[in-house]
């Protein structure tokens, strides 16, 4: 071989792709946002909100398009995330931490078997647990936070400079990247606290400076269901205004005025949390990493975006239980990339598609599946058809009462047992879930069936 030639492959070879090695174990990545609902991507068929990275991450992987969590509030959801369990058996009923043991979280599990853990951002389960983790640094609660705590920390007073949470989840993260091993495989939690509301804030969603300028001159649509009439379809109980979706309601989206500006500084902070992922991949691909690196981005619940007249999350209806779900495999094939999925992928799969990912043990208190023949099988594994939903009461039954729920493709059933209240759906025919079917006597053998449904599945959640 010339020598000109050798040079010219050596070249060629500095901008292959590298490609999936076997022999050297995965690297894994967990992106959590906060409150981002399924629909808030340009991936997703937004035409709004710019993603532009994320969507890049979706069409280099899988999008599961129908992914879903068990419980939709914060603390439960990531528990679920960590353990792989319904509420019902990790044991964390609001805010507190799990009752799983953290060897049996895949946190834990991967740190045992050597990776160099890392965990950034929202924590929410109770008290951050350092000392399990050889990099932490968790946070939330504010937009703009003390980047150099000293003194006195009213803002009024402080004389040290203010960071954005979003951008300093970027600083960690790429701290957690400067300082890691090189010789060790490692495991990154990534929780942005973003575009969670600063509830306290009159102003609620408190983007970055840099971020104004988008969405400026665009006019939000209203979602389909924020109307009077929807609201008239919600059971009693949601309608009072004791119920906290509707005191958020007030807070964020009763004029249009407050409408527009809510919703344009909620697609900011996504797309500065878009930013973020956007600068992880890019380091992760100078680093040769990106190929060995299982990459995971989800909501940890849905969000009313004044649907029914609510905001927030909480109840079992799609805005509030649907998350968006991209998963970057490097074992895909090149070829076989950009998939997009229709089958429940669910919060509690994460932790067994991680175990099986890298040949470790998934402990047998796991109730999720393992996600992987979904997109390694060519879609043909055989996968559920229906789901297990439950809520926590929060502070009061008027104010979050308990729910729960069987969810299928075409029947969606409904229970409040405080307030003894159900509701059925026929999804196939009334996807905004606007007709309760509970009164309808062609549907008397679905209800029943559903019934009895929703008592085995909350059993076999324990």
């Amino acid at each position: 071989m010339s020598k000109t030639l050798t040079l010219c492959l050596a070249a060629l070879s500095m901008f292959a792709a590298p490609v999936f090695s076997k022999d050297k174990p995965m690297n894994v990545v967990v992106i959590l946002a906060d409150d981002w609902r399924y629909d808030t991507l340009g991936a997703a068929g937004n035409p709004i909100v710019q993603t532009p990275h994320l969507d890049k991450l979706a069409s280099d992987g899988v999008h599961f398009t129908h992914a879903c969590v068990t419980t939709s509030i914060c603390g439960v959801s990531r528990a679920s995330v960590m353990t792989g369990q319904w509420m019902s058996r990790h044991g964390n009923t609001g805010f507190g931490m799990f009752k799983t043991p953290w060897e049996d979280t895949y946190p834990g599990i991967l740190r045992k078997a050597g990776y160099h853990t890392g965990h950034v951002g929202k924590w929410h389960c109770g008290k951050f647990p350092a000392k399990h983790f050889d990099f932490g640094r968790s946070y939330s609660g504010r937009h703009w936070m003390p980047a150099e705590p000293h003194g006195n920390l009213d803002p009024e007073n402080y004389t040290g400079r203010f960071v954005h949470v979003t951008h300093k989840n970027l600083e960690d993260t790429m701290d957690f990247l400067d300082q890691r091993p090189k010789d060790k495989p490692f495991l990154l939690n990534l929780n942005f606290f973003a575009p969670h509301a600063e509830d306290g804030h009159p102003y609620q969603f408190l983007p970055q400076k840099k971020s104004f300028e988008l969405y400026r001159d665009i006019t939000i649509p209203n979602p389909p269901l924020r109307s009077e009439q929807a609201l008239s379809k919600l059971p009693h109980f949601l309608q009072d205004e004791r119920n906290e979706g509707r005191v958020r309601y007030h807070w964020r989206f009763d004029t249009e005025v407050e409408f527009q500006r809510m919703m344009k500084n909620y697609y900011r902070l996504c797309t500065e949390v878009d930013e973020v992922c956007g600068k992880l991949v890019e380091r992760l691909r100078k680093e040769g990493e990106l190929e060995n690196t299982l990459i995971f981005f989800l909501g940890d619940n849905g969000y009313f975006h004044g649907d029914r007249m609510l905001a927030d999350k909480w109840y079992p209806y799609e805005e509030s239980i649907r998350v968006p779900l991209i998963v970057f495999d490097p074992r895909i094939p090149k070829g076989q990339r950009g998939q997009k999925n229709d089958q429940f992928a669910l919060n509690v799969d994460l932790a067994p598609t991680i175990l099986k990912a890298l040949g470790l043990d998934i402990p047998e208190g796991v109730q999720g599946k393992d996600l992987s023949p979904l997109y390694l099988d060519n879609g043909k594994a055989d996968w559920r058809q229906q789901f297990f939903y439950e809520h926590p009461t929060i502070t009061s039954k008027h104010r979050i009462p308990y729910s729960e729920a069987v969810v299928t493709k075409t029947l969606k059933y409904i229970w409040w047992p405080q307030w003894e209240f159900e509701e059925l759906y026929d999804l196939t025919v009334d996807p905004l879930e606007q007709q309760s079917l509970v009164e309808n006597p062609a549907y008397a053998d679905q209800l029943d069936e559903m019934r009895k449904r929703l008592q085995a599945m909350a059993k076999a959640a324990k």
